[in-house]
């Protein structure tokens, strides 16, 4: 896909929807909230972006490309950094219900059948990440393989699924350092 490129009133728009769907669901919000929300008229929402569909796709890749920067810093520009830190780094910044990393997890469950380009952009953004936790299980462990960083990018969404049905509890740093510990054997 080309560049995106988007006004700045645009992002605006696109800010305030990523928000509205993190919160309540990109099934429960329509275009008539989205306009509302962020004081926009109709023709506008439609001269920027066309449908629904086609805003709900720009949401993920601007929060994709967010999330992606966040990942490389910490994978790539975190010297001095062990291996292990950036691991944990990368697990939190996934895990965090208010983090950016939620509103790609709901859109794999919540777009794929009403918007399968918004999904697509999900589905490559953990393709992606995937790629990044194995380049850094690699550093710590030479025979580390792809299903570990698979484990990790599922340990990551097995702890937002046990945080979203707990009541508050935070488990998240066992369920890290348990997999540390199996690296480690």
């Amino acid at each position: 896909m080309p560049n995106l490129v988007l006004s700045t009133r645009a992002l605006e728009v696109v800010k305030k929807g990523t928000s509205l769907f993190h919160h309540d669901g990109f099934p429960m919000v329509g275009v008539d909230k989205i306009m509302r929300e962020a004081g926009v008229a109709k023709m506008t929402f439609y001269s920027y972006f066309h449908s629904k569909q086609r805003f709900v796709e720009i949401c993920l890749i601007v929060q994709k490309e967010r999330l992606k920067e966040k990942v490389v810093s910490i994978a790539e520009y975190d010297q001095g950094t062990s291996v292990i830190d950036k691991l944990k780094k990368l697990y939190y910044l996934h895990t965090d219900l208010e983090g950016p990393y939620y509103l790609i997890f709901k859109a794999i469950f919540e777009t794929k059948n009403n918007y399968p380009n918004a999904y697509q952009t999900a589905v490559r953004y953990r393709t992606w990440l995937t790629n990044e936790i194995y380049s850094q299980l690699i550093k710590l462990k030479t025979d580390a393989t792809f299903q570990d960083a698979k484990l990790f990018l599922y340990m990551i969404e097995g702890a937002i699924i046990q945080h979203l049905s707990s009541d508050g509890v935070d488990d998240r740093e066992k369920v890290m350092d348990c997999f540390l510990c199996s690296l480690a054997s």
